[in-house]
């Protein structure tokens, strides 16, 4: 509806100078003000004045037990307004008071903000979600008609003989299918039940926006960041069929297995298991020595230390050259290799013997991560800052150099805080911070995607800094500035954020053998334990 301020049948004008669209109005005069006649307006001193803007006219309601008067604030325990004489009075003499105007402008904001988020960001990704149900089960089908083919194949091969056992593998598929569609609908469900809440959530507060009813205003509460997380994510390691040769003495062992179906649900709410206290004043990386132990380092020290889930500081070992480390990774076998950012060298710690295995000429170290095939990957950048390239290693002997796409151009940008991690799939993962991406190569060193961040996050405020890989191939990685950890899967795909427990600055990140999170924290000294699946 148009504003009859700005209606061109009837301008309203001030009530002192006549000029017209007064962008101010007294609510106790009922009179609209120009700016320059505001101060004439309040010199009146024989009776009170309440100026609010023209808009929130109307606001400072008449108190109900003195008539004479009007109520500039809100008693926020008893959630009435009060006028002066009631302020003074012993009823509401020890409660907190806030100007009416300031409330309702502050509440307004928080509601318009709330809506924005509602409507722009929220709702469209149940929308979205909810479109892709259908999507969802038709997958299944077609991945278990993948399955029941290849089955068929191999059963066609061994004839009647091994029709029974095939029979009873495609059952198996049947079972798994109805777990699979089971947690499906059970996310199909969360997200029905409250697309009608953000709907309702909406609909009260655009009526909340159009009111001048403050006590209804002070009542409102945002729920915004209750919706903002999608309810019951799930995550599926899908099932394979393996054929096996034919052999009749072993029939039933050479038709080959079935994987089983695993649905884990990554938690609402990630919790925080354990809390060490390191002696870094700044930490910066953590990696796994085992389930209970871990080794860390931190900006600026030249002290490795190994520390138990208890915080028991068990070993400390000062870096060969006495600089900090700029990364560390744990081998398969056990010892600890560091990048040395100063004399741009890997080093290899062996119980008490640290071995320089590499030392690069014109490149500078910065990330370093060991495979599971037992290579070295180190992403350095040129001395001049130029060039940014992803080396690995076979002991001390290079292998392969990854450093352009297919077009010629860098994969990676050219500056500093660049680390990296290999995922299940042996997928190269690197965190680059400078161009705020997560660059994912195939372990041939083909580009398979960049992750700026989730669709409704703008990639200038994405920081990724420390990254790792879990047993499901997702990938992890921390954004230090916004504190929280990302979650994408192994394609790319924004799964959620690891944001409401408490975390501080996170840097560097790793996982055990039971995909427990372990987070340095920059700016406390502290490694935290997380547990983010059911």
């Amino acid at each position: 509806m148009e504003d009859p301020m700005y209606s061109l049948q009837d301008v309203i004008r001030c009530g002192l100078c006549e000029t017209p669209v007064p962008p101010k109005h007294c609510d106790i005069c009922h009179i609209h003000l120009c700016e320059a006649c505001v101060g004439e307006h309040l010199s009146d001193q024989s009776k009170d004045h309440y100026i609010v803007p023209f808009k929130l006219r109307g606001i400072a309601p008449k108190c109900t037990k003195h008539s004479t008067e009007v109520c500039k604030e809100l008693c926020t325990k008893c959630n009435i307004p009060v006028c002066p004489l009631c302020v003074a009075s012993s009823e509401h003499e020890q409660h907190k008071k806030e100007d009416i105007l300031t409330l309702f402008e502050n509440k307004r904001k928080l509601m318009q903000k709330d809506l924005q988020d509602l409507e722009k960001s929220i709702y469209p990704k149940y929308q979205e979600a909810a479109t892709n149900i259908p999507v969802q089960r038709a997958d299944v089908n077609k991945r278990s008609q993948k399955l029941t083919t290849a089955l068929d194949k191999q059963g066609e091969a061994l004839h009647t003989e091994i029709d029974t056992i095939i029979q009873g593998m495609k059952s198996e598929i049947d079972d798994m299918d109805a777990q699979h569609i089971a947690a499906i609908d059970q996310q199909e469900v969360a997200i029905n039940h409250t697309i009608p809440e953000i709907t309702q959530a909406i609909l009260d507060l655009k009526r909340l926006l159009d009111t001048s009813d403050v006590c209804l205003v002070s009542e409102y509460t945002s729920r915004t960041e209750e919706f903002r997380d999608f309810p019951a994510w799930f995550h599926v390691t899908l099932p394979t069929f393996t054929p096996q040769e034919i052999n009749r003495e072993q029939i039933h062992q050479q038709i080959g297995s079935l994987s089983e179906l695993a649905i884990t649900f990554l938690l609402d709410e990630p919790r925080i298991l354990t809390d060490i206290q390191t002696e870094y004043e700044h930490l910066f990386s953590v990696s796994c020595l085992s389930d209970s132990e871990l080794w860390t380092s931190g900006y600026t020290y030249n002290i490795l230390r190994l520390y138990n889930l208890q915080g028991k500081l068990l070993r400390s070992v000062p870096t060969k050259s006495g600089n900090w480390p700029e990364d560390i990774a744990v081998t398969r076998s056990g010892d600890l290799v560091y990048a040395d950012y100063i004399d741009s060298s890997i080093n290899l710690v062996s119980g008490t013997q640290i071995q320089t295995l590499i030392t690069l000429r014109g490149w500078i170290p910065h990330g370093v991560c060991s495979t599971s095939s037992g290579d070295l990957l180190v992403i350095m950048t040129s001395d001049d800052y130029k060039q940014t390239k992803v080396v690995r290693y076979s002991s001390s002997t290079e292998k392969q150099i990854i450093q352009w796409d297919d077009q010629g151009k860098p994969l990676y940008s050219s500056g500093l805080f660049k680390y990296l991690s290999e995922n299940r799939n042996s997928d190269i993962c690197v965190a680059d911070l400078e161009a705020r991406a997560v660059v994912v190569v195939s372990a041939a060193g083909k580009l398979r995607f960049r992750y700026t961040g989730p669709s409704s996050t703008p990639r200038e405020s994405f920081y990724p800094r420390g990254i790792t890989t879990d047993s499901r191939a997702n990938i992890l990685t921390s954004d230090d500035e916004n504190h929280r950890v990302h979650i994408i899967d192994q394609d790319g795909h924004f799964l959620r954020f690891i944001h409401n427990c408490g975390l501080q600055k996170p840097c560097g990140l790793c996982v055990d053998s039971r995909d427990n999170l372990f987070v340095a924290e920059y700016n406390t000294g502290k490694v935290k334990k997380l547990q983010y699946y059911k």
